[in-house]
């Protein structure tokens, strides 16, 4: 059923359609050369950042430069309409959404100006990605000192609203450290340039600020991590009167930024990491302080709750990460033994990483955790609010004692993480959003945090500022008189309360403007079972909290996730943008006609259902299933795309092909260009695709006729394991799966498999095709006339392209009759084996969602294996043929995702294939890049990794490739042939076809 809106809650400005927001969308097309959206779709996507608030604004604004910048000020000031500032939207606090006019400064105001490595200073626009300038710095040993965990994604204008810090603050210190200068435009249009000695104040602020100077010097708390209110004791004169540094952190309400410039400090050559165990995240909080006196980069800490797996981590209950920096590995290495031997008996162990790749593993745990803490371990919500309060360093032990106290007594869950170093603690929490009674309970501990913090001596805000989050609070960290000195610096700067209001003064509630409220209360129909999500379609939405890892420029290491991202740098084709879409679907605000919408359809249109967001995403966002389910629902009785019917139904299409003999002629049609056009077009496929060609004989053809090795009990007669006769199995028996891509278009895979297989000593045979009423079964060469008789003929099919098409009814259809033919096989213990990645990831997956109800899709899901890991498990003592030969191109997605790589790597080291493979997607991803309209972003997906890996690859490389979209991307984008692991394998077993194979 169509989702339709709670209604509790909604935002102010919600009615961006009507005639006020009609009159300001044009007044804004006439003066702004870059985007403007004030379309359902724009505004959708910025009602939230990375925090608990949703505002719905009336536009959103792509400004071109500082000029046009100027323009929507002076637009908006004359319709008395508020503007909010966005960079990569992964605030914490609610600071980057709003009710009027959004700034993005993403999509053309995101460019390193210029780098001057002898001056060691940048100039950056705000809307450049951290790790863009990291990048452009790193060849001269440069590298800007702060980095948030979302450094790959958040913007240096967000960074310094919010005066970010990261774990290197240690060493490096806050954003606001690093600001040389800024150039910003006040809500009245003035261009100032603000630096030290006043430089860029505007009229008022000196006179003002002067008149406070006992006050800024006694109520200011000196702190490492002090970001809550404005940084106004920054301007007294033995701080340099420095108006820049007084800017950064004031969250959009004082000025426009519109470009910067920025101190780079010089990085370390080499670095190490010392990891050290302890009890709790007390006790590693008390021995962080005394670290300091070392010099070391980072101070972390992390409890075992953030750890899904602590397998390489050393003993403890909670971990300190110390990172060191030297001239050489040998002193990195020193430095960091000396952190050890300096923690002593107060660690239950500790470890030494040196290596660069075992480094950057360890600090992607830490990284992910922003996200990984939005989830208990039992699987309940997590969420943030209280997200990075500071102590002193020294009072962090105590605090965290009497923190944990205070989160019983409220009867609270929540995982401590953070920068021990300095104080500085981040946690979600368990709070109850949905209720009254649970946001009655979220206030009564945010009053009481508050003044546990500042009994320590501490800051609300640590690091993402205070936003709607905790600005109503300040009163308790620096008192009323501060607070209205901060309310007349914000009318010095900005008299019209035009910019951000309602952030740090005069703010809204901190219980108001939640996002969930507008939520439907009552579970949504829906086909897919969610399991980890109660079988709420609304939670399985709601696990986007917004820390845009999906918003990468591109595929870290071997990730995969958000290749249409990636791609356009569109907010909605990233897996965050799409779920801000369903979200406001299901509240039915601003996107009113629930499944029926066209803004989720389009957005949904570029997801290439890679299932990268499943492994990937901190929280497990699975997209490809969302739009699954969405165009279930979206296309439920109506006619569907054409490319729905031509590659949602290709295994009917193919068996049919292959049962008529229509193979070569339809082979032969392909092949004449203005035919294949007519096809092409007649099945919504893209002109630019070649049809892949049918394989002339089927893969269970050639089964069916081979000779099978002697000794080797693959073939036809009784089946033991499928309960068939009871005699002793000879050896150990595996299911071979004749996947659609196998069996009609790589036979070649199918049958490579099998040699191997074999050569390992294992029997192969193929599911049944035929079922008996009895529930005795054949396999897929036996024929008897009982079973001719009394049997249904049937085929197995996984159900992927009916899924991956949104045609859930059949999926189901197709599911359970491969059930029903799997039934004597579930009955026994054989392992089933998949080639096709996409294949095993659905049998692993979309078969037990999406039939919930029925026991048997879980035991057929626990018994898929891939091909390597059925060497390794079920042939263990087999050694490959080792070739010698290095590897080039990609992990599939769905493998990555889903099924894991580890026993291929295993295999393809035993086997003397050297290096690694790329990741990302291939951007085929079966129906994806042959619909119409997809070729050229299938394309930009290729260009992402697979590509570039196989043209660098050394010569004589093997290419592999397991599934048959990336086969077909390579060779239809680069003439190159990949090839199956199992391929290679055969390969080298034996240079020529066995007897018997035909």
């Amino acid at each position: 059923m169509a989702a339709t809106g709670a209604g509790a809650g909604a935002s102010p400005g919600a009615g961006g359609g009507s005639g006020a927001g009609a009159e300001l969308d044009v007044a804004l097309r006439r003066v702004v050369r870059g985007e403007v959206g004030f379309d359902p779709a724009s505004r959708a996507l910025t009602t939230m950042d990375a925090s608990n608030y949703r505002r719905v604004p009336l536009g959103v604004v792509a400004p071109r430069d500082a000029d046009d910048v100027a323009a929507v000020l002076e637009v908006c000031r004359t319709h008395g309409v508020p503007v909010v500032a966005r960079g990569g939207g992964t605030s914490i606090a609610g600071q980057a959404t709003g009710t009027g006019v959004v700034l993005d400064f993403t999509r053309h105001m995101n460019r390193l100006v210029s780098l001057d490595p002898g001056a060691r200073t940048a100039v950056v626009q705000p809307g450049l990605v951290l790790d863009r300038l990291q990048e452009a710095a790193a060849p001269y040993g440069l590298r800007f000192g702060p980095d948030p965990s979302t450094h790959s994604r958040c913007t240096l204008g967000g960074m310094i609203g919010n005066n970010s810090c990261g774990p290197h603050s240690v060493a490096w210190g806050t954003t606001a450290d690093s600001v040389a200068g800024l150039s910003v435009r006040t809500a009245r249009g003035e261009r100032l340039r603000l630096g030290r000695e006043w430089a860029g104040a505007p009229d008022g602020l000196r006179a003002l600020v002067e008149g406070e100077t006992a006050r800024l010097r006694t109520t200011f708390p000196e702190l490492p991590r002090r970001i809550s209110g404005y940084a106004l004791d920054a301007l007294l004169p033995e701080h340099g009167a420095d108006v820049a540094r007084s800017f950064c952190g004031s969250e959009g309400t004082l000025g426009i930024l519109t470009e910067a410039v920025v101190r780079l400090v010089e990085a370390p050559r080499a670095r190490a990491l010392a990891v050290l165990g302890h009890a709790d995240e007390s006790a590693a909080a008390e021995a962080a302080a005394g670290l300091l006196p070392l010099g070391p980069l980072t101070v972390e800490g992390m409890a075992a709750d953030l750890v899904p797996d602590p397998s390489g981590l050393p003993r403890g209950g909670a971990w300190l990460f110390v990172e060191t920096g030297g001239e050489s590995h040998g002193e990195a290495r020193a430095r960091a033994e000396a952190v050890v031997r300096a923690a002593g008996a107060e660690t239950a162990g500790s470890l030494v990483v040196t290596d660069p790749a075992a480094r950057r593993a360890l600090w992607r745990m830490r990284e992910d955790a922003a996200g990984t803490a939005t989830r208990m371990p039992d699987g309940s919500e997590a969420w943030p609010g209280w997200e990075d309060c500071a102590v002193p360093p020294a009072r962090l032990g105590a605090y965290l004692r009497e923190f944990r106290g205070l989160l019983t007594a409220h009867g609270l869950r929540g995982t401590p993480y953070g920068h021990f170093g300095e104080g500085c603690v981040h946690v979600r929490i368990d709070f109850d959003l949905l209720t009254a009674a649970g946001v009655g309970r979220f206030r009564r501990f945010s009053e009481e945090l508050a003044d546990l913090v500042v009994a320590h001596g501490g800051s609300l805000s640590g690091e993402h500022g205070d936003g709607q989050a905790r600005a109503e609070l300040l009163p308790r960290m620096y008192g009323a008189g501060t607070v209205a000195l901060f309310e007349r610096v914000k009318a010095v700067w900005d008299p019209d309360d035009l910019l951000n209001p309602g952030m740090l003064v005069r703010p809204a509630p901190l219980d108001a403007n939640l996002r969930f409220a507008v939520l439907p209360r009552r579970p949504v129909d829906v086909a897919f079972g969610y399991p980890a999500d109660g079988g709420d379609f609304a939670a399985a939405v709601r696990r986007c909290v917004g820390v845009a890892k999906c918003r990468t420029a591109s595929a870290a290491d071997a990730a995969v996730m958000c290749p249409s991202f990636r791609a356009t740098g569109e907010e909605e084709h990233s897996t965050r943008g799409r779920a801000r879409l369903l979200h406001e679907m299901l509240a039915g605000e601003l996107v009113t006609d629930g499944w029926r919408s066209t803004e989720v359809r389009d957005a949904l249109d570029l997801c290439l259902s890679c299932k990268g967001c499943r492994s990937d995403c901190p929280v497990g966002v699975d997209m490809a299933t969302y739009k699954a389910e969405f165009l279930h629902h979206h296309w439920a009785g109506r006619r569907r795309p054409a490319a729905h019917y031509a590659m949602g139904w290709l295994p009917v299409w193919l068996r049919w092909a292959a049962r008529t003999g229509a193979v070569p002629v339809l082979n032969a049609l392909a092949s004449v260009r203005p035919l294949a056009a007519l096809a092409k077009r007649a099945g919504g496929l893209a002109a630019e695709r070649d049809i892949p060609r049918l394989a002339r004989r089927t893969f269970s053809r050639w089964w069916r006729t081979r000779r099978p090795p002697a000794g080797s009990g693959s073939g036809s007669g009784p089946i033991p394991d499928l309960g068939l006769a009871p005699a002793p199995i000879p050896a150990p028996l595996v299911v071979l799966w004749p996947d659609t891509f196998t069996e009609y278009l790589s036979p070649e895979v199918g049958r490579a498999a099998v040699r191997v297989l074999e050569a390992a000593g294992l029997r192969v045979t193929l599911p049944p095709t035929l079922r008996l009423p009895r529930g005795a079964l054949a396999d897929g060469r036996t024929r008897t006339p009982a079973a001719l008789l009394a049997a249904r003929r049937g085929r197995v099919c996984c159900g992927l392209t009916y899924v991956s098409t949104g045609q859930l009814d059949r999926a189901r259809r197709v599911m359970r009759r491969t059930l029903d033919l799997m039934a004597p096989v579930l009955a026994g213990t054989a392992p089933v084996v998949v080639l096709e990645p996409s294949c095993a990831a659905a049998l692993r997956t979309d078969l037990p969602e999406l039939l919930h109800d029925d026991p048997r899709a879980a035991g057929l899901a626990a018994r898929v294996v891939t091909f390597a890991e059925a060497l390794e498990r079920h042939a263990p003592g087999w050694r490959p043929p080792v070739l010698d030969r290095p590897v080039a191109g990609q992990t599939h997605c769905h493998q990555h995702a889903v099924l894991g790589d580890a026993a291929d790597r295993r295999l393809r080291t035993a086997a003397g294939l050297t290096g690694e493979l790329s990741g990302g997607c291939c951007g085929l991803a079966g129906n994806f890049g042959f619909e119409d309209g997809h070729y050229e972003i299938s394309a930009a997906c290729a260009e992402d990794r697979l590509l570039p890996g196989v043209r660098e690859a050394p010569e004589g490389a093997v290419v592999l490739a397991d599934g048959f979209s990336c086969r077909t991307q390579l060779e239809q984008l680069a003439g190159v042939r990949g090839r199956h692991l199992a391929e290679v394998l055969a390969q080298a077993l034996e240079s020529r076809p066995r007897e018997g194979d035909g």
